[in-house]
């Protein structure tokens, strides 16, 4: 993308390669020559997020990736990626990865089991379907890249996919999505696709899962309404936002609705 733009990639590249030195505003900022101010306007209108909830995010994506390739504790990890308080890191961990720090580390052993329970789903028509009279957020989702697998996909309340989405569903193919039953409120369409190949901890850290969202919030008025979106999964890019939230815990989540119906 030509323009300022550039620079914005150049700050991105230099977080990822300094993300365990402090990085303050300034820093990052004068680092590509800009102000504080104009830098953080471009930053938001490329990624969709503010600087330093950038760097926050990618520090809790290297905590998840610590859990699962280190034996340092919690408390460690909680350290390495600049985090002073226990407390603190586990509760923002597990708000955005949907589990705590432990839970996480130990939950590779289920992940093949929800992959293979996926497999052998025989009905995968949403059970989310609402006759509520609120509104309807539906559309089409495309993939650049050959699909063998199946995508999640979800509304978030922030541009970033952390935390379980406000609503959110599991489809065998591209196609078309729907929710239903939508509240009034501000969302972010988000989505990633699963392979079926896919190793348990390529899921519990998705670096290369392909990845598609709309980076315009998604506005929902008290007015019952149909909202409709095009979205196309594409491979990863520099400036797309880490995938915090924990890809397996929606999968169970997925199956255990099914499961109640």
């Amino acid at each position: 993308m030509p323009g300022p733009y550039n620079e914005i990639d150049v700050a991105i590249s230099y977080i990822h390669n300094h993300l365990y030195e402090p990085l303050s505003l300034s820093h990052i900022a004068s680092y590509v020559g800009y102000s504080s101010y104009h830098f953080s306007r471009l930053f938001k209108e490329k990624t969709g997020l503010p600087p330093l909830y950038y760097v926050s995010a990618l520090r809790l994506q290297k905590a998840k990736e610590l859990l699962l390739n280190t034996n340092l504790t919690v408390r460690d990890i909680g350290l390495e990626i600049g985090q002073q308080s226990l407390g603190t890191f586990t509760t923002r961990f597990t708000k955005c990865v949907g589990m705590s720090p432990s839970h996480f580390r130990e939950s590779m052993n289920q992940v093949n089991h929800s992959l293979h329970s996926l497999q052998m789903l025989s009905d995968w028509h949403s059970s989310l379907q609402s006759i509520r009279p609120f509104s309807t957020v539906t559309g089409t989702i495309d993939s650049e890249a050959p699909l063998e697998g199946f995508i999640l996909i979800g509304l978030f309340s922030k541009p970033i996919p952390e935390g379980v989405p406000l609503y959110g569903n599991i489809l065998l193919s591209t196609g078309s999505f729907s929710f239903t039953g939508v509240k009034p409120g501000i969302y972010y369409l988000m989505a990633t696709s699963i392979s079926w190949s896919m190793q348990a901890k390529d899921i519990l850290l998705p670096y290369t899962t392909l990845r598609g969202r709309i980076k315009e919030p998604i506005i929902v008025t008290e007015s019952p309404s149909i909202l409709e979106y095009s979205l196309t999964l594409h491979t990863p890019r520099l400036d797309d936002p880490p995938i915090l939230i924990s890809l397996p815990l929606l999968m169970k989540n997925f199956l255990k609705a099914r499961i109640a119906t």
